[in-house]
């Protein structure tokens, strides 16, 4: 039965991989691998009451991860829908080059603590166009955001979908995971950057005039964007109040942003507050994205319950043995695969008792597995959004960037480590 399930697992992993070249999108082969496993396991399982049981628990915790990411899409989304982020582009004056690769740098890396990797990646480029005239030049700074942004979606608790699964896990707490990643992530960041940055030279071509149709004014667009911001820095805060699970906090923020901008657009008819209500943004975020999360979560979870996971452990405790080393292999591995699935199974394969809660390994594996995946552009959502939306060559990336973010990648594990070692002198 285990052999089965490990089987289907790998066929729907290497389908997710290669979901390019199937052609076929990688939530449906994440639902069909998460249900199939399942299936699997309540045929040939002993008592059908103890599964089902099993995966109702598995599923309280993967639907928490959900609730979470859905209200967080929407709350930037709406942010989104009501120009908000135009306060920020319009503050940018420069036409240097080397100047401008350290503002979008700096603005992805601390953005998307809040925001999260992958929406910080697809606001960023979105922005750049608006003053990034050339694509060759947009190219290395769409690299430079998928570093960046990557890099400071390690150190949040709500900057990166892993970092999240080990927050509401229970494996991280938010100050813990702040103060002892973010000087790696930073030092991550920063290497590559200033490479990129001595590489840009010259200035910007100037842009056109055009003036864009702004579906919101003024006062709206900095109130919902100061509301959206502080609603998402909030929900750490909830959680240490009412030691509530996260996914409370941000529906909680979300409820407050919908109250907020329904008064705010009550005067004005159907047509014109359409495009600037909730009901707007959630058409518009990624629905597949979250299928997928739930498909992948549920095969994890069937691993886990069938014992393949605690076999996998056990091995590459024997055959490694170290615990550093094996995190680092883990941020190299999710590069080339989902990092999900792979803190997932992490989470399932070492328990509590063997790394309790702030753990050294937690932590390293949330700077790890959300920093690897920027060393190959189809290491991360945030590099496969780039690639969508600026047409990067994987081999342009391989050639172009991987190296500076290998460098960043292990110069941040070294900060990370060397820091472990001299705080428990």
């Amino acid at each position: 039965m285990t052999i089965i399930v490990a089987i289907l697992f790998v066929v729907g992993y290497l389908a997710i991989a290669f979901e390019h070249s199937l052609k076929i999108n990688k939530a449906a082969s994440a639902l069909l691998t998460g249900v199939l496993c399942w299936s699997i396991y309540a045929l040939w399982g002993v008592n059908k009451e103890l599964v089902s049981e099993d995966l109702a628990h598995h599923l309280s915790d993967i639907a928490g991860i959900l609730f979470f990411l859905l209200g967080a899409m929407v709350i930037v989304e709406l942010i989104d829908a009501h120009d908000g982020f135009e306060i920020i582009t319009e503050r940018i004056h420069t036409t240097r080059k080397s100047k401008l690769v350290w503002i979008v740098g700096l603005l992805a890396f601390f953005l998307s603590a809040v925001l999260d990797n992958l929406t910080t990646t697809i606001v960023m480029i979105s922005l750049l166009r608006k003053f990034v005239p050339a694509h060759k030049d947009r190219l290395m700074f769409a690299g430079l955001i998928v570093i960046s942004a990557n890099a400071g979606g390690a150190w949040s608790p709500i900057g990166d979908v892993t970092t999240t699964m080990l927050w509401i896990g229970n494996q991280i707490t938010t100050a813990n995971i702040i103060i002892k990643t973010i000087l790696p992530s930073l030092v991550c960041f920063l290497i590559p950057t200033l490479f990129i940055s001595m590489q840009m030279k010259g200035a910007l071509e100037p842009l056109p005039e055009k003036k864009e149709k702004l579906f919101s004014t003024v006062t709206e667009r900095r109130a919902v964007f100061i509301i959206g911001v502080v609603c998402l820095l909030f929900v750490p805060v909830f959680k240490t109040i009412t030691h509530l699970p996260p996914y409370m906090g941000i529906v909680f923020g979300l409820g407050t942003m919908w109250v907020l901008t329904e008064m705010v657009h009550s005067g004005k008819d159907e047509r014109e507050k359409g495009l600037l209500s909730v009901n707007h943004a959630l058409r518009k975020i990624d629905t597949p994205s979250i299928l997928f999360f739930l498909g992948i979560l549920l095969a994890v979870s069937a691993l886990q319950s069938t014992g393949i996971l605690t076999s996998v452990s056990a091995y590459l405790d024997k055959s490694i043995g170290n615990i550093s080393i094996i995190t680092i292999i883990i941020g190299f591995l999710s590069a080339i695969v989902d990092n999900v699935p792979l803190v997932a199974a992490a989470q399932g394969m070492y328990s509590f008792d063997q790394y309790p809660t702030d753990h050294f390994f937690w932590e390293f594996l949330a700077y790890c597995s959300g920093t690897g995946g920027s060393i190959l552009i189809i290491g991360s959502a945030a590099g496969v959004a780039a690639m969508g939306m600026e047409r990067i060559r994987f081999g342009w990336y391989l050639k172009k960037i991987a190296w500076l973010a290998v460098i960043g990648y292990l110069s941040g594990a070294a900060v990370f480590l060397l820091q472990d070692y001299l705080l428990n002198l």
